[in-house]
């Protein structure tokens, strides 16, 4: 039978502590990330269950480290007085996920409000039993890894195994549906956080049945203890991964979009700051940027120069070589847009050759002032210098714009 190979702090061939301390952790980390949004928002209930879920998360993990568990009841004097603690962590985790999708998945407010009465009702209540009937029963034999198994037949601690398990699986078990359900309505990075919440929460599901299938065992006659204490603990760190990754992408997601767009738009005005870098811009501010310097930021620094070096061609821009461009441009095929940036590309890049001194300065009937340019009109007009029609102009810098669609 080997029950007394589980006796004791750090005896028996549980899991490894350090598998549960990493998992709980990296929950914990990201629930303090969350803490000041939390306290700005305090009436936000998703940003409350954010908060609980991951907090909630991370105790699980802390008192399911069989070392936690004896500190917890070597603190206590009380044998197995962690059991219930942890067993109520547990239940919540699944009661705090269930509430965390009800009120993420868009419904309308008063059926979401009563989804989270029921849901919120139903685990306290749950948790309230898991306490009570650990009292009522009697545990003097302290088990770190086994006791699910040591006291499945045990009158009142019976039930009380029964009741998280039950309440755990069911609640993990309808957050997997409504996760895999709500990812085939939605797209991006919230759809594959989604995806990757439906399994990890799958997972705690597999993990409720190992046990329920060892304690069937145990009722029949038969000991499957390693179920319990080297099968069921395989699913807490890949459950974890897939649960804060799942976490993570939608949070994570419109940020590193946002920061793969600004450095895809920092690429693409390369070719405009090349061409306007030279240009003298007395009024600018030219403190440098610190390298930590987001790429959003960078690209905002970017932008300004650009917009001051335009201002500062404005009174060499030449409306007559942007018309003439124009036409040519559009004699090439190109659209209405393409060669609306072909023509304004072509007007600075002429502009720019008259301010260093190659032409004469443009007088009041020809030049159009400041342009008004648009943070979308500055990636057309990077693109736009390597069309054909401003290679021309700057191969034969005196002929009009129209000679170079016969080159």
């Amino acid at each position: 039978m080997h029950l007394a190979a589980s006796h004791g702090p750090g005896s028996g061939p549980g899991p490894d502590n350090t598998v549960f301390y990493v998992c709980g952790v990296s929950l914990l980390l990201i629930c303090l990330l969350k803490v000041p949004a939390l306290l700005r928002r305090r009436n936000d209930l998703l940003l409350g269950a954010v908060v609980l879920l991951l907090f909630d998360g991370a105790l699980v993990f802390f008192f399911a480290a069989p070392d936690s568990l004896a500190a917890l009841n070597r603190a206590t004097g009380i044998a197995n007085f962690a059991a219930p603690v942890a067993y109520s962590a547990i239940v919540t985790f699944a009661g705090a996920s269930l509430l965390l999708i009800t009120n993420w998945r868009p419904a309308p407010p008063e059926q979401t409000r009563r989804a989270s009465r029921v849901c919120i009702a139903v685990y306290l209540l749950v948790v309230a039993a898991i306490n009570v009937l650990f009292w009522l029963g009697h545990a003097p034999v302290e088990q770190l890894t086994l006791f699910d198994g040591y006291y499945a037949r045990t009158p009142f601690i019976r039930e009380m195994i029964l009741t998280y398990l039950v309440a755990h699986g069911v609640g993990t078990l309808a957050t997997s549906v409504l996760c895999w359900r709500w990812s085939t309505e939605v797209q991006g990075s919230l759809r594959a956080g989604l995806r990757l919440l439906a399994p990890g929460y799958l997972l705690h599901v597999g993990y409720d049945v190992v046990k329920l299938v060892a304690i069937a065992g145990l009722w029949s006659g038969h000991r499957w203890d390693f179920l319990i204490d080297r099968v069921a603990p395989q699913t807490a760190a890949p459950s974890a991964a897939l649960v804060v990754c799942g976490f993570l992408l939608p949070l994570a997601g419109p940020r590193l979009a946002h920061t793969t767009g600004s450095l895809r738009q920092l690429r693409d005005l390369s070719p405009l700051w090349r061409e306007l870098r030279q240009v003298p811009t007395p009024g600018a501010i030219r403190t440098s940027l610190p390298w930590w310097s987001s790429p959003a930021v960078r690209l905002t620094r970017q932008k300004t120069r650009i917009y001051d070096a335009l201002l500062a061609l404005a009174p060499y821009c030449d409306a007559g070589v942007r018309e003439r461009a124009l036409r040519t441009a559009l004699g090439r095929g190109e659209d209405r847009a393409a060669a609306d940036a072909t023509a304004d590309a072509a007007m600075v890049v002429v502009a720019r050759t008259r301010q260093h001194g190659a032409g004469p300065e443009p007088g009041p009937d020809t030049a159009p002032g400041p342009a008004p340019w648009r943070p979308h009109d500055l990636v057309p007009l990077s693109r736009a210098l390597s069309s054909p029609v401003v290679a021309g102009l700057r191969e034969h810098p005196g002929i009009p714009a129209e000679s170079s669609s016969h080159d």
